[in-house]
């Protein structure tokens, strides 16, 4: 399937609608005003984000994924730098630990949290859009490279195709950036790009 800038620019829209969803819930949780956006979502092909290519870069992130299958197939998740995710963490909970450990639990239970909100939402605003239903497994904290999460679980066994949707968090005036993945299974990316298509019709 060839895919042109209006199939981006409607799947752009539609991870909006989910992350809409997602502030609105976040803001309910913790209080504070939060805005997401996505302004740039990229289509790129798995094998591009193996290591050594260099697209993404090979240092450990932290990540919240969870597998979906039904209609399509594949994993989701929620990808911060390091930086990134406990200037997130520190925003939310508010607490500075003094220890590292408690500093670990509390910043893996915020990002599963945040990270469960974010991509349930975007899931489903991609669910609605297919009128189809999708099956979603436990979420995950990892840190690990992109390569690694992209070429593991079920994403690994017949993936082709990656959407990197660039997600910046705006909290109480601090700019946080973040990337939401979507790794397809063969067949599912020209499913979802001709969902869009019938709905824009």
């Amino acid at each position: 399937m060839d895919i042109d800038d209006d199939d981006i620019d409607g799947l752009r829209e539609l991870i909006n609608i989910g992350v809409g969803m997602a502030a609105g819930l976040l803001n309910d949780m913790t209080g504070y005003t939060i805005r997401l956006n996505v302004p740039l979502v990229r289509i790129i092909r798995l094998t591009d984000i193996s290591p050594g290519k260099g697209i993404i870069g090979l240092d450990k992130l932290s990540t919240v994924s969870l597998q979906f299958k039904g209609a399509l197939s594949g994993l989701t998740a929620l990808v911060f730098p390091p930086e990134s995710a406990a200037a997130l963490v520190l925003l939310l909970s508010g607490e500075e630990s003094s220890s590292r450990n408690e500093m670990d639990a509390l910043r893996i239970e915020t990002l599963k949290e945040v990270g469960n909100i974010i991509i349930n939402a975007v899931m489903g605003s991609i669910a609605n859009v297919l009128h189809k239903h999708l099956t979603y497994a436990l979420p995950t904290y990892q840190e690990i490279t992109i390569p690694a999460l992209t070429h593991s679980g079920v994403a690994g066994t017949g993936a082709e195709w990656v959407v990197l949707a660039n997600t910046h968090f705006l909290i109480e005036n601090t700019s946080i950036e973040g990337n939401i993945m979507l790794v397809l299974e063969v067949g599912s990316l020209d499913m979802l790009i001709d969902s869009i298509r019938k709905m824009d019709a």
